[in-house]
């Protein structure tokens, strides 16, 4: 994948405050604000056009999750100013808004992204998104559809950038074996108290992979990683395994780290950087990562 240009401007110098950020020989323009500073926002020019717009904010219910809104408006910041006065919407923290800078989106454009942006949002399954449900997509000329997903592409790129995966999917069992092929990880494998489950590093998230299994109950001491365990349960990430003390992955589950995986999987706290070893090699994670550092020319000081 070839590199990319995305510009951050903090509109008042301040690493909390407003920015805006753009991607090069990309037409759209993110605007991003803390809710505290909404009424700063607003008064930005950009806001009194077409747009769509996501309310974000920690989940009450959810640990670890984001609560997302998605929306449109013709005239955004007016659309803002009636979300803060609704009290379902007090979750909402932070608000990032796309709008074109051409000034060429319209309101079926709008009510397209929208749909298109709950589609993904609902498909990614990485947040706990407000929208009931997700609005019909307007009947557009082929070439506005195709420029409307170009959009949205750009939308899922910047994203992350500013600290927001949600929209990104979990691994594909393509991507799985184009890992694999490309040798960007080896499979790691834990086995534990009756478990084996296998994972592999994509994109910077540890994946571990559908079929794994993990340890139905865990210890009286266990911290780490329980509330996302029982989140994993709700969610039907984790099910019935073969035997009464296990569980199965019934897809690709991305954890932040080894360890967190770990401990979801061994059902107590555990150090994944250790535990989590490569299946031919027999290394762990952690003399993996510094076989990396030494292929890069980096050795670590010694202490």
């Amino acid at each position: 994948m070839l590199g990319r240009t995305i510009r951050l401007y903090l509109v008042d110098g301040s690493p909390t405050g407003p920015l805006v950020a753009e991607i090069s020989n990309w037409t759209g323009k993110v605007l991003v604000a803390p809710r505290s500073r909404l009424a700063d926002i607003v008064k930005r020019e950009e806001l009194g056009k077409t747009g769509v717009y996501l309310l974000i904010g920690p989940d009450p219910e959810k640990p670890g999750r984001d609560r997302l809104y998605i929306g449109e408006a013709d005239c955004v910041k007016a659309r803002l100013a009636h979300h803060d006065r609704d009290q379902s919407k007090d979750f909402w923290e932070r608000t990032v808004v796309f709008v074109s800078k051409d000034e060429n989106l319209t309101k079926a454009h709008g009510r397209y992204l929208e749909s298109r942006l709950i589609e993904i949002a609902k498909a990614a399954g990485r947040a706990v998104l407000v929208n009931g449900t997700v609005p019909p997509r307007p009947a557009l000329p082929e070439s506005d559809i195709a420029d409307m997903e170009y959009f949205c592409a750009q939308v899922e790129m910047v994203l992350p950038v500013l600290g927001h995966a949600f929209l990104q999917k979990a691994p594909s069992v393509f991507q799985v074996i184009e890992s694999a092929k490309a040798d960007h990880s080896p499979m790691f494998v834990l086995k534990g108290s009756g478990t084996n489950a296998q994972a592999r590093e994509i994109n910077g998230e540890f994946v571990v992979l559908t079929g794994s299994t993990a340890r139905r109950s865990g210890v009286s001491s266990w911290t780490t990683g329980k509330a996302l365990r029982d989140q994993l349960l709700d969610e039907g990430k984790l099910a019935e395994g073969a035997t009464a003390e296990l569980l199965r992955f019934t897809e690709n589950v991305a954890f932040t780290s080894p360890s967190t995986a770990a401990s979801v999987v061994l059902g107590r706290n555990a150090n994944g950087r250790l535990e989590w070893v490569a299946d031919e090699s027999g290394a762990t994670y952690a003399e993996w990562q510094d076989s990396k550092l030494r292929d890069a020319g980096v050795v670590a000081e010694s202490e």
